[in-house]
Parts: structure tokens; C-alpha cells; sequence
């Protein structure tokens, strides 16, 4: 789940012991994504999809992290689904509902889960079928970004190198960065200090650059959009996101542990 502001006050590093136990939280979402992956064919809905999510996560003995999660909408109600479900359009916080899923649609799963006191977070997008070649392309596109982060992770350098790194393929592409939604740190709780955005711009005041450190976790989650802009809009659940021009959006998330040389995937099934 993107952060929606929320700011802690100081880095929380882990030890080699607390990165493996995330390491079997994100195991655990990698298996809740892949039955997802499985399931997600014409036909089926995203409630359906949530339901079967739910039931992986909870035999195994977790607990999810987005059910009733807190709007930061003042008076919004708190989020209704197990997982999040945004499909073609939606960039982020889809609700699991009714709706089905057609030949050619891109549908986002972004899930959590709380396995024995430690957090787990990653996000998919599926192509379902015969996808137009250009949304494919996005798609691909935006798997790249997170795998350019993943693969320029070391000690020592400042997170202003990698977001800079991402933001430059993207929109290189033609693709837009969102910027109303970030990455951020994960451990015990969902959301810890710092928050990880996709992009650099200096002249915001919400941008904060931070130095990696070894132990560090981040949830990486970069969402690009077929148009140009990157602008967002809330619909009227307070929660679902869409691009302001009804182009689509992919998002890909891993949650990763920064090591002495560069930084280890706790949730690709490893």
C-alpha cells in the first residue's frame, strides 16, 4: 500500500535475524500474489481475487495490513478490502468489488500481511490476455524502473541517485511518475520513517533525500502511467485512485533489505 503521508521520526534498522523473519512474511506475500496471478482471468472478479488472497494469508497463520487501514482523508472511511485491486486505470487502493475482469485489462494487486510480528508489502500488475502492446510495453516499463532501484541499491548512497535513475527511464519512455504516492520504509510496522518516492524534485518540501544504510528495509513501489502527466484523481470512495486522463497505470512493488554489498528482494519467493 502507497504511503499517504504518514512520517516517522527516525530510521529503524534491522538486524540479519529480523530480515530473515520479514524474509517469511514476503514469501508469504509472494504466494498470496502468485494464487492471484493463478486466479486472474476473464470472468473472475476482483472481490473473488480478494477472497482467495484472503484465505492464503490467513491459513498460513497471518493477519493482512490493509483491512480497515485509516484514511487520510479527513472523515474517510477506513480501506474495506483485503488487498487492493486497481485495475487499468486505477493507479492505487482499488476496492475489491464486483467488477470483472475482461480480455486486455492490466489489474494491480498490491498486498500486506503481518506474519509473526513483521511486515511483508508487494505489488503486481497482471496482463490479463491479449493486452494492447503499448499497455504491455508500460507494463514492462514500470518493472524495469523497480528493477533499476533494485539493482543500483549500495550502502552509502544517497536515495536522490536511484529516484533520479528511475524517474529518468520512465520519463524517457514517455511514461508519467506519480508523485502522490511513495514507497516506505516497512519492519514491524507497515509504514516507518523514510518515505521512498520515485522521483527527485528538491523545490517540494515533503522531498526528503536520505542516505542508505545497511539494514535498512524499503518497500520500492514506482507507478508510471501510459500519459505523460502523472496526475492523479480520488474518486468518491475516498480511496481509489485514477489517472486524471483515463490512460492506464502499472504498479510493481518488492520490499527489499539493504546489505553491505547492494540489497536483497524479501518478496520475490526466495
Amino acid at each position: 500500500m502507497a504511503l499517504l503521508g504518514t512520517r516517522k521520526p527516525k530510521f529503524i534498522l534491522k538486524s540479519q535475524d529480523e530480515i530473515e523473519r520479514m524474509r517469511q512474511a514476503g514469501r508469504l506475500v509472494y504466494q498470496v500474489l502468485s494464487k492471484c496471478r493463478e486466479l486472474c482471468k476473464p470472468g473472475v472478479t476482483t472481490k473473488e481475487l480478494d477472497e482467495a488472497a484472503y484465505k492464503v494469508y490467513t491459513d498460513a497463520g497471518a493477519k493482512g495490513l490493509f483491512l480497515n487501514y485509516p484514511n487520510s482523508q479527513q472523515g474517510g472511511p477506513p480501506f474495506p478490502g483485503n488487498t487492493c485491486i486497481s485495475v487499468n486505470d486505477e493507479i492505487v487502493h482499488g476496492i475489491p468489488g464486483q467488477r470483472v475482469i475482461k480480455e486486455g485489462d492490466i489489474v494491480s494487486i498490491d498486498c500486506g500481511v503481518n506474519l509473526d510480528g513483521w511486515c511483508g508489502d508487494s505489488a503486481t500488475t497482471i496482463m490479463v490476455g491479449d493486452v494492447h502492446k503499448k499497455v504491455r510495453q508500460l507494463c514492462e516499463g514500470t518493472q524495469h524502473v523497480l528493477q533499476l532501484a533494485i539493482d543500483n541499491i549500495k550502502p552509502g548512497r544517497k536515495w536522490s541517485q536511484i529516484a533520479r535513475l528511475m524517474q529518468n527511464f520512465a520519463e524517457r519512455s514517455g511514461y508519467g511518475v506519480v508523485r502522490a504516492f511513495v514507497g516506505h520504509g516497512i519492519g514491524r510496522q507497515l509504514h516507518e520513517h523514510p518515505q521512498v518516492p520515485n522521483y527527485v524534485d528538491r523545490k517540494d518540501r515533503n522531498w526528503k533525500d536520505f542516505e542508505l544504510r545497511e539494514g535498512l528495509v524499503l518497500a520500492i513501489e514506482p507507478m508510471c502511467t501510459l500519459g505523460g502527466s502523472g496526475d492523479t484523481r480520488l474518486l468518491s470512495d475516498q480511496w481509489t485512485v485514477k489517472t486524471i486522463d483515463g490512460l492506464p497505470s502499472a504498479h510493481y512493488e518488492h520490499t527489499i533489505a539493504v546489505m553491505a554489498d547492494g540489497c536483497e528482494i524479501l518478496t520475490d519467493g526466495t
